[in-house]
């Protein structure tokens, strides 16, 4: 009868994640339309920041009981699940045109934030230490980062080198209604996102599974779902600013916000396990900037996408296997 209850409500969670992925959507560009603001920017920022809550939450709480392998599996397996599941479905639905400074400045940041989030948790690595922490002062590196990623999106805002076209077919709502709907989405994916992975890992844990594998599958999938519910949302209406801009946005949001807050507030002790992770995530960061010069550039195709699927599949074999 337990098992039952925990399936209705990961139901009920998903019903809130869509319900609240739409909400988003639509507060977004309607703010976009508004205060002629390119949907990449919005994206980047208050969809992204909206869609990343659940793994905020789940990784404030977790950091403080002291499950560094359920934060670290949950953020790095959430960036795996937004790179190359999310991004890959939303290049199936329809071709991603991408946009130039996407291309120069936002997926290069992603990729080298990955490498220095990597030197940074090696410790053994370059420093021969016995210990891997990512420390106070790591997480003080990362906040920066964090910083100078809004500082940069804002100033492209305020100097229009975002700026696209904001579509016609955009329908204008009142300051209430757009507030209300972001306000909305934002609360619906949380919960949803709360009840999905609570109930997930209460189910995930009667059959004893590792803390690791549940961060890495389970808290990843479940955290990422509002990324994937808005992003396919984004793609299916025609709106790739705001899929591409999400993915990226969450990804870099997770890493410097998330493990800085979540470090500076308690050092995180990491797993080398996680290592090979963190190398096919910084592999699938250089792909897609490689997919930008091949084929149609500038333009994530449907077979590329089609191959970050099959990625994340073969991906998900292997550490069920290697578990």
């Amino acid at each position: 009868m337990e098992l039952i209850f925990n399936c209705g409500l990961i139901i009920l969670g998903f019903i809130l994640l869509l319900k609240g992925a739409d909400f988003m959507v639509s507060g977004a560009t309607s703010f976009a339309k508004k205060f002629n603001v390119s949907e990449l920017s919005i994206g980047l920022t208050i969809v992204a920041m909206g869609t990343s809550a659940p793994e905020l939450v789940v990784n404030l709480v977790s950091g403080s009981q002291g499950l560094n392998d359920v934060v670290f599996g949950n953020i790095i397996g959430s960036n795996i699940f937004n790179l190359f599941l999310i991004l890959g479905l939303c290049g199936t639905i329809k071709p991603i045109l991408v946009q130039s400074n996407t291309v120069w400045k936002e997926i290069p940041f992603s990729l080298i934030l990955f490498i220095v989030f990597f030197l940074l948790i090696n410790d053994s690595l370059l420093f021969q230490s016995d210990v891997n922490i990512l420390s106070t002062i790591d997480g003080i590196i990362l906040l920066l980062l964090f910083v100078s990623f809004l500082y940069y999106v804002f100033y492209n805002v305020k100097n229009q080198k975002h700026q696209t076209e904001v579509t016609e077919n955009i329908k204008q709502k009142s300051n209430l209604i757009t507030f209300l709907l972001i306000f909305g989405g934002i609360v619906g994916l949380i919960i949803g996102g709360k009840l999905v992975v609570d109930n997930s890992v209460e189910i995930a844990r009667n059959f004893n599974v590792s803390e690791k594998l549940i961060g890495l599958t389970i808290l990843a999938a479940g955290t990422s779902l509002p990324e994937l519910a808005a992003s396919v949302v984004a793609a299916y209406r025609g709106k790739a600013d705001i899929a591409v801009g999400n993915v990226i946005g969450s990804n870099i949001f997770n890493i410097t916000f998330i493990l800085g807050l979540n470090s500076v507030i308690s050092p995180l002790t990491y797993n080398l396990d996680f290592n090979f992770d963190l190398y096919f995530l910084i592999g699938g960061s250089a792909l897609l900037f490689l997919f930008m010069f091949t084929l149609n550039k500038k333009k994530l195709d449907r077979w590329e996408s089609i191959l970050f699927i099959i990625g994340f599949a073969v991906y998900m074999v292997f550490i069920f296997i290697r578990k």
